[in-house]
């Protein structure tokens, strides 16, 4: 997926101006940056929940724009940081959705199939026929998780993952991206507030500030102390741990 020159104005401010990446491909990748910096705007352009101004997203040598909705959700997930269902729905309920795309609502045995090999994978099994709002915020992330494995696309966006979680369920979610990309070989996007989170578990990280891209790399060439000083403004010092830096501000 490559983003070009995209740009979003929202009441003639613009939030997201000229930017420009590719995302590596079977690549975990965070977009960081301050409040406000356009992270979260780009990510729903991807999305394509927010229309874009101008610029091109092309993906798979395809404008995104040209796309049959139909069969991009075959190819692209996206978890958003709302997902109040309003529904009662179980947990295997959920997790069909993600077969959406391709059974129409009428599941197949090959459906079915996925759907229990999402749940066994996000060790769901126990509590799979109940209810959504019963569950806690943790149970409920792995819930939604599972809905997008089941979706088996290639690309898998998350837009802050980690929000509203506890540390415990943050981390064991990250992990879960990180399985996400080599287990199974998916590309995942997400958005990130928590810098060390992903300094440890990403490869590449764009930091975003004032709607532009300030860096673009991998985990070593974003995450130092000089570059983390002017996106956020503030002192930071870099160590490393299981050769990973991990900042500190102060």
């Amino acid at each position: 997926m490559k983003v070009s020159d995209l740009i979003k104005k929202y009441e003639g401010k613009t939030v997201v101006d000229s930017v420009s990446f590719q995302l590596p491909k079977g690549k975990v990748t965070s977009l960081i940056g301050p409040n406000g910096a356009g992270k979260s705007t780009v990510m729903g352009m991807i999305s394509r929940l927010i229309a874009k101004d101008s610029g091109m997203i092309s993906f798979e040598d395809r404008d995104l724009s040209g796309w049959n909705s139909r069969e991009l959700a075959k190819k692209l997930a996206i978890l958003t940081q709302h997902n109040n269902v309003q529904m009662k729905l179980t947990v295997r309920e959920l997790v069909a959705f993600g077969r959406f795309p391709y059974s129409g609502g009428r599941l197949t045995e090959e459906d079915e199939t996925i759907i229990d090999r999402a749940i066994a994978y996000m060790e769901l099994e126990s509590f799979e026929h109940r209810f959504i709002d019963e569950l806690s915020g943790g149970q409920r992330q792995r819930a939604y998780i599972a809905m997008v494995i089941a979706q088996d696309t290639e690309y898998i966006l998350l837009d802050e993952p980690t929000n509203n979680l506890d540390i415990y369920h943050s981390s064991n979610m990250m992990k879960i991206v990180r399985r996400l990309c080599d287990e199974l070989g998916k590309t995942v996007i997400l958005v990130l507030h928590e810098i060390n989170y992903a300094a440890f578990y990403s490869d590449y990280i764009c930091a975003f500030v004032n709607g532009k891209v300030a860096k673009f790399g991998t985990v070593d060439e974003v995450i130092t102390r000089e570059n983390l000083s002017q996106i956020y403004n503030v002192d930071f010092e870099i160590i490393r741990i299981n050769d990973k830096p991990l900042s500190v501000y102060y």
